[in-house]
C-alpha cells in the first residue's frame, strides 16, 4: 500500500527532526551554561544566541550555494590569506566549520591573548610581492 509507505517516511521524518530540535536545546543549554562558569548571565545568553545564529548562517548559505550551483569550476583556484583559506574549508566542510568556532570560543575565553594574535594573523596582508 503506497499510502502506509508515505506516511512511514513522514513519520520517520518528524521524529528526526524532533530528535533534532531536542539535541540542539540541549547543545544551546550545554553552551550557556559553560559559558556561564566564565562571564556574567546576559552575555552567556548572548553569546550563545550569536552562536547559534552563526551556525544556522552558515547553513544557509551552504544550502543557497547547494542549490543554486554555484563552485563546481572555482575550485581550482587556491584561495590567498589565512582568512580567505579558512573561510573556504569551511565553507566545503560546515560542520568542521561549526566545531572549529565552538573549540575557538572556548580556547579565546580561556587566553585572551590568543585570540589577539590570530585576529592578528588573519587581518595581516600577504608578504609576497606581485609581479607587474
Amino acid at each position: 500500500m503506497i499510502g502506509r509507505g508515505l506516511i512511514n517516511r513522514a513519520v520517520a521524518t518528524f521524529v528526526a527532526a524532533g530528535a533534532a530540535f531536542v539535541a540542539m536545546i540541549a547543545l544551546g543549554a550545554t553552551v550557556y551554561y559553560l559559558l556561564l562558569l566564565v562571564v556574567i548571565p546576559v552575555i552567556a545568553a548572548a553569546l550563545t544566541a550569536l552562536l547559534f545564529a552563526l551556525i544556522a548562517a552558515i547553513v544557509a548559505l551552504v544550502f543557497v550555494r547547494r542549490a543554486r550551483g554555484d563552485g563546481d569550476d572555482e575550485e581550482d583556484e587556491e584561495p590567498e590569506g589565512l582568512g580567505a583559506r579558512a573561510l573556504h574549508l569551511f565553507q566545503q566542510r560546515p560542520v568542521l566549520g561549526a566545531v572549529a568556532a565552538l573549540a575557538g570560543g572556548f580556547i579565546f575565553l580561556r587566553n585572551p591573548a590568543l585570540a589577539t594574535m590570530v585576529a592578528a594573523a588573519f587581518t595581516e596582508k600577504s608578504r609576497v610581492r606581485r609581479r607587474r
